[in-house]
């Protein structure tokens, strides 16, 4: 990191240095901006948003940087649902639905506009461009987000003092995400997380846009596991840190970055369901269990699984269970359609699971009672899928009833996701089982007649994925 201005190795400034700073700069105002192609689909999305809520403001913003280490802050990420309604990914900006007498709504957005040449502070200030890279013109955002910009430095005393026709207007805030916004305005808590709830509704279904957007995320995602895979020797010599860094490398080459904290977990670290440490040796006869999304440039990310032989093969113990995973997959696959439970796929996948356990004599069947009760869930640990979109676990807090409680439709992409996972210390399996974990997760896009599955670029079946490694191993 640079050294100067954080460390205070220079204090005072003179007349001439401030004067010297402040001249010859040119004019870089962009005027060729048009508006971009996600603008329309934003535009929409607040009006669907604006018909849930006649006569009341609405403030949905972005997010501050957040410090990791003294004066070093973490890589900002907007709220989700502040890039859903207007293509944004502006730090320190708010969208503002403000209702009409009509019912509707006028929207804009407040931004932190450029810094000025006439004063000190675009390279004296705590947010100074000379520092932190140029930000766009409040005009330049008007005409990308085809939406009215304004200086979110007076956001906070222009939602204290509400104009006509909204004064008195309820106002409503996502909370949690801008402290300084949310000290100045009144709200209802109970009323506020209702907006949010809404918000994670409007994303159940994604429009064509969104699905373009995740559909590449995905296709990214299938090159950097083949990555991953072509460097296998490499993790070999060094750690699943090896891993991390060579699918991290494609996120950051054709995306933002990685959708999440991507696991790499090689032997029984594959048991760990969230295993992101990805510090332990990678070695030959063990499975690596790599899960991993890389994230758009427009933050939709993917979500996919493999379990994969490090050495190419699978041992006669490590096939079998793959095998049931696998049937599990195509059990749910083949429950993802339009007018299908939610819930159908999960069940579908994890009622194939809890009969391979009673076959196998590692809980108590028959099969149906053994579902009843549960017991595959020692071994299968979590549900078979979500919703995906601008979080991995994407629409968290939609309504129930429009979500796992609802039925799928066109639109809606989801993961299904099985696994099987042999502690190793679980003595009530035999030992070459143990130290064993298998998962299998593909990005699956409900369509009007069924489903497809975006990530089928990589292969699933045991068979198909020792060809596949054996064609690109490294």
């Amino acid at each position: 990191m640079a050294e100067g201005r954080r460390n205070g190795l220079y204090s005072g400034i003179s007349e001439e240095l401030s004067a010297l700073m402040r001249t010859r700069w040119a004019d870089t105002e962009r005027r060729d901006l048009t508006p971009d192609e996600q603008a329309p689909y934003a535009a929409a999305r607040r009006t669907a948003l604006s018909a849930r809520f006649p006569g009341e403001r609405l403030v949905i913003p972005s997010g501050n940087l957040k410090v990791r280490s003294n004066d070093d802050t973490y890589p900002f990420r907007p709220y989700s649902a502040y890039v859903h309604l207007t293509g944004d990914q502006a730090r320190d900006g708010a969208l503002v639905l403000e209702p009409r007498a009509d019912g509707g709504h006028d929207a804009y957005c407040y931004q932190l506009p450029r810094d000025s040449r006439d004063d000190d502070g675009f390279w004296t200030g705590a947010t100074a461009e000379l520092w932190m890279g140029r930000r766009r013109s409040l005009a330049e955002a008007q005409r990308v987000l085809g939406l009215e910009c304004r200086d979110v430095r007076t956001a906070a005393s222009d939602l204290a003092t509400a104009s006509a026709p909204t004064a008195g207007a309820p106002t409503r805030i996502v909370r949690g995400v801008d402290p300084a916004l949310e000290a100045a305005v009144t709200t209802d808590a109970d009323r506020d997380a209702e907006l949010v709830t809404a918000l994670d509704d409007l994303r159940v279904v994604k429009d064509e846009w969104e699905i373009g957007e995740i559909r590449g995320a995905v296709d990214s995602t299938v090159r950097g596991f083949t990555d991953v895979v072509g460097e296998l020797s490499k993790a070999v010599a060094s750690s699943e840190r090896w891993i991390e860094g060579t699918f991290f490398r494609r996120a950051r080459l054709e995306g933002n970055a990685v959708g999440y904290g991507s696991i790499c977990a090689a032997g029984e670290h594959a048991t760990i369901m969230h295993w992101t440490d990805n510090d332990g040796p990678v070695r030959p006869g063990d499975l690596l269990l790599l899960d991993a999304g890389v994230e758009s440039r427009t933050l939709y990310t993917a979500d996919v699984t493999r379990t994969l032989p490090i050495n190419g093969t699978f041992t006669p113990v490590q096939r079998r269970v793959y095998d049931a995973v696998f049937e599990a997959q195509e059990a749910g696959f083949a429950a993802v359609k339009p007018g299908a439970a939610y819930r159908d796929f999960h069940e579908a996948a994890q009622r194939h699971l809890a009969a391979r356990l009673v076959e196998w004599g590692f809980i108590e069947g028959p099969a149906e009672r053994a579902y009843d009760l549960g017991l595959q869930r020692r071994f299968t640990m979590a549900g078979t899928g979500h919703m995906l979109g601008l979080d991995v676990h994407d629409c968290a807090q939609a309504h129930t009833e429009e979500y796992v409680d609802g039925v799928l439709e066109p639109g809606m992409v989801l993961t299904v996701e099985p696994g099987l996972y042999f502690q190793a210390d679980d003595l009530s399996v035999p030992e070459e089982w143990r130290g064993i974990g298998v998962r299998i997760e593909d990005d699956l896009l409900v369509t009007a007649d069924g489903h497809e599955n975006l990530s089928a670029g990589l292969p699933r079946s045991a068979d198909e994925v020792e060809a596949w490694m054996a064609r690109h191993a490294g």
